[in-house]
């Protein structure tokens, strides 16, 4: 059976902060088509097998979640679309708001969802900014027997 592609990609980053990415031990992280930084706002787009995802991401924020990332997608698994944040600018009240749009294309080229200024983010953020934080819209996806196979890219632009 031929396999399902997913093709990651964050178009831009438009609001400004001081610091992007960094690892667990505070380190620059470079950019890759995922995962972006721009004037310090980050974005990162996953797309993961792991149905226990909101169990991983759920946890003390001391504690590192670890995704298992999937790349080849085989009619009938079920995958989910994760796009994280981080260093988000914050009005005079303290409060973040940060809109995605989202763009899922067929191997054909044809549109299977087309979204604008969904809402990401809204409100004070409970924790420091420099953290990583999980957006709003979680997309699970199921490869159905009547899907294209070949790469599907799905675009998030924060």
């Amino acid at each position: 059976m031929k396999a399902l592609f997913i093709a990651i990609f964050l178009s831009s980053c438009v609001a400004c902060a001081q610091e992007g990415w960094r690892d667990e031990h505070g380190h620059a992280i470079p950019d890759t088509d995922a995962r972006k930084s721009i004037g310090g706002f980050g974005g990162w787009v996953l797309v993961t097998s792991d149905a226990d995802w909101r169990a991983k991401w759920e946890t003390p924020s001391n504690t590192v979640p670890r995704f298992t990332e999937a790349k080849n997608v085989s009619r009938g698994n079920r995958v989910f679309v994760l796009t994280f944040f981080v260093n988000p600018r914050l009005n005079s009240a303290g409060e973040a708001n940060v809109t995605c749009d989202i763009d899922v294309t067929r191997p054909d080229g044809t549109t299977s969802i087309h979204q604008v200024d969904a809402v990401c983010f809204k409100g004070v953020l409970k924790i420091d900014p420099h953290y990583t934080y999980l957006s709003a819209p979680v997309m699970e996806f199921v490869g159905d027997p009547g899907d294209p196979a070949g790469e599907w890219l799905v675009r998030v632009t924060l």
